[in-house]
């Protein structure tokens, strides 16, 4: 099966700071990759990386096996293929949830407005915020942001979305409802890249956790080999430090 994503060999540097020293990963249609690690281990700037919004110092990611590192690829057309959900929802504050979620298919897609809505109305539907799509979205609670911001980057129908610690900002109660949405996603087969703390959403729906520390990927493998029989030295030190916080 081709790969949806491949990475050889990635660096990443801001300033004397070495972030990223070396990654290599491939994902494959339809996987959940989870990203686990301790703040500061690379993670984020891995994912921000994949669709350029961090330029990487060398190396070369791949999707569709089109490198989207090298200047003659059309970047803008990948992107829509791309999706972002990011911790802070960047969601437009000044519209309301049809329209944060028609923007993208009418300007980029270039879809009619009508058929925009039609189809932005289902999404938010399937993430439980259809009630919700005349409301300002400065009304809604950060669960609830969230679920507009996953069904506003479905709208522009991606093969794969790259998760940002998706819930980080979330109060506790809220966490679930976001999470379930995410649950759903994979089942329904959506490939996803996903940086979290919640190491039971990594365990139950991963089909890869990736541990990394200090800019390198250190072990990855199935949940039930990372979770349960971890071989890193590393790996065994976040996992007793983080799940005894549980």
């Amino acid at each position: 099966m081709e790969n949806i994503v491949e990475i050889k060999n990635l660096t990443k540097s801001f300033g004397d700071n070495h972030v990223l020293k070396g990654i290599n990963l491939e994902v494959k249609p339809g996987e959940v990759i989870c990203i686990i690690g301790t703040s500061g281990s690379g993670k984020s700037t891995l994912l921000r990386c994949c669709n350029l919004l961090e330029y990487p110092n060398s190396g070369e990611i791949y999707f569709f096996n089109q490198n989207i590192v090298d200047r003659k690829t059309n970047l803008n057309k990948l992107r829509t293929k791309i999706g972002m959900v990011f911790q802070s929802f960047n969601l437009f504050n000044n519209k309301n949830v049809l329209d944060n979620c028609t923007l993208g298919p009418i300007k980029i897609l270039k879809k009619n407005r009508k058929e925009a809505e039609k189809e932005a109305l289902e999404i938010l539907d399937s993430v439980g915020m259809k009630d919700f799509a005349e409301a300002n979205v400065n009304t809604l609670s950060g669960g609830q942001k969230q679920r507009v911001a996953i069904a506003r980057t479905l709208c522009m129908k991606p093969e794969v979305i790259l998760f940002d610690e998706p819930t980080s900002a979330l109060d506790p109660e809220m966490v679930g409802e976001v999470l379930e949405v995410m649950k759903r996603l994979a089942k329904k087969g959506m490939t996803m890249m996903v940086v979290t703390h919640e190491m039971g959403f990594a365990k139950e729906v991963a089909s890869r956790v990736i541990f990394m520390d200090q800019g390198v990927i250190c072990e990855e493998g199935t949940p039930e080999e990372i979770f349960n029989s971890p071989q890193n030295p590393r790996t065994k030190e976040f996992l007793k430090r983080v799940l005894s916080n549980d």
